[in-house]
């Protein structure tokens, strides 16, 4: 056996006793015996039992009052009664109080180890089931979510007083502090888990193609409409969906959006049939939604319907000493997918990585440890190989055009240079980004 079953006999008659406690000694177990039901209850007060062998008729407290006892007590373990008196009554009685089967005297002792093998194969599937799931636990964990600091302790504490719950989650924070994985280990750790996690980045859409992914739509609902196709609220049926950067959609999308979460019914684009789907919705947002709803630019009765619970991820500058771990962590991760030997940092370039400011969050420091293992030619990474030097020589600014070529290129490396998504950011039109980047002489790796 991997595990060495436990047995409590409670008996009166001593002989009944020794010859169980001899069977089960030889046959492997670890055996205690009570000559009564009080000695057995104090016993299982300060020790537990896997198995427990009570005789029905004894003095005092009877077997079927020290069950009903022991399952208040010790609820996990299997009582089986013994009688001389077995009688239907007496055995119904005792099934319903949460026996697991019961015996008569005297014993064979054959059928008597038969039914302690069986109690035992229960026990067994019970905690190889057990371990089962916190195996699966661990797994769907938030082993992506790296760190030890105080900040990302609130953060997996949220997770996991929300993820059993169907409540409407908004995560805020900053671009690249992991707010997808925020959700993904809501999801991950919910009822909802064995069914779909749709995503869908609402900044990246316009509000047309944002309805047409939203809801779905008919074939010829519009130019380039070839076929039927389903919806991300319909895919997300009894699942999830997150939605990234719900600041940007439009009053339309909003008013749309709200209907949806009321009833969790919509039409297709180009469609008459309503269609129903249960999903819990989780949004996400590097915008002041409250500051939003005050301006008028975002919907109260929206906001509210959606921030039913936040959770607040905090910039790495907030989280510096999970910096060590995560640079541990993305340098495994790097080295094994480029199929390279491992590698460690230098103090230097670790302290340097610990002060600096991180505009780009967690995303911008794995941009960073993944660059140096590419451009690393040694076991160690160093201060050279890091894209700090230039970021950090604030000091020596004095123009104004010094200061925002700083800042331009910062921003093109926090959206990993996506024009569209720094002109955003920076407040400007394409063509003045395109402009900046001419006269300033930037270039994507500076």
């Amino acid at each position: 056996m991997a595990k060495k079953i436990s047995i409590l006999i409670v008996d009166d008659e001593e002989s009944v006793r020794d010859s169980l406690y001899n069977w089960f000694i030889e046959d492997g177990y670890r055996v205690e015996c009570a000559e009564n039901a009080n000695r057995a209850l104090s016993i299982l007060e300060s020790d537990s039992f896997d198995i427990i062998l009570a005789d029905i008729k004894m003095p005092g407290m009877d077997g079927l009052e020290m069950l009903r006892r022991i399952k208040l007590l010790k609820s996990d373990s299997i009582v089986i009664v013994m009688t001389a008196f077995a009688t239907v009554d007496t055995a119904v009685q005792a099934l319903k109080d949460g026996a697991f089967d019961y015996v008569t005297k005297p014993f064979d002792p054959d059928d008597l180890s038969h039914l302690i093998r069986n109690a035992s194969k229960q026990i067994t599937l019970v905690e190889e089931n057990e371990n089962l799931k916190k195996k699966v636990v661990s797994l769907e964990n938030v082993e992506d979510l790296i760190g030890k600091s105080e900040a990302i302790k609130v953060v997996l504490k949220d997770i996991e007083s929300v993820a059993q719950s169907n409540s409407s989650v908004v995560i805020s924070g900053e671009s690249g502090t992991g707010k997808e994985l925020v959700a993904k280990a809501i999801h991950s750790n919910s009822p909802r888990k064995f069914f779909p996690l749709v995503s869908v980045h609402c900044g990246a859409l316009t509000e047309s193609l944002l309805e047409s992914e939203l809801f779905g739509h008919e074939k010829g609902a519009f130019t380039g409409a070839m076929y039927n196709r389903k919806g991300r609220f319909e895919m997300a049926d009894n699942g999830t969906i997150f939605l990234d950067e719900i600041a940007t959609i439009s009053m339309k999308m909003q008013i749309d959006l709200l209907r949806v979460l009321e009833s969790k019914k919509f039409i297709r684009v180009g469609g008459n049939k309503e269609i129903s789907s249960d999903f819990r919705v989780i949004c996400a947002t590097n915008r002041d939604l409250k500051g939003m709803v005050e301006k008028g630019i975002f919907r109260e009765d929206l906001y509210y319907r959606l921030n039913v619970v936040n959770i607040h991820v905090p910039p790495l500058r907030e989280r510096i000493d999970d910096i060590p771990l995560l640079v541990e962590y993305f340098i495994k991760k790097y080295c094994t997918s480029m199929n390279r030997p491992p590698v460690t940092i230098d103090s230097a370039a670790l302290n340097r990585l610990e002060e600096f400011n991180f505009p780009g969050n967690v995303r911008e420091l794995e941009n960073m440890i993944e660059r140096a293992i590419v451009v690393g030619n040694g076991k160690k990474i160093s201060l050279k190989d890091l894209p700090l030097e230039k970021t950090l020589m604030t000091n020596s600014i004095e123009s104004l055009d010094d200061l925002e070529k700083l800042h331009i290129l910062q921003i093109l490396n926090k959206y990993n240079w996506n024009i569209s998504r720094a002109a955003k950011a920076l407040q400007v039109d394409r063509v003045t980004l395109y402009n900046k980047i001419s006269k300033y002489s930037l270039k994507h790796g500076d």
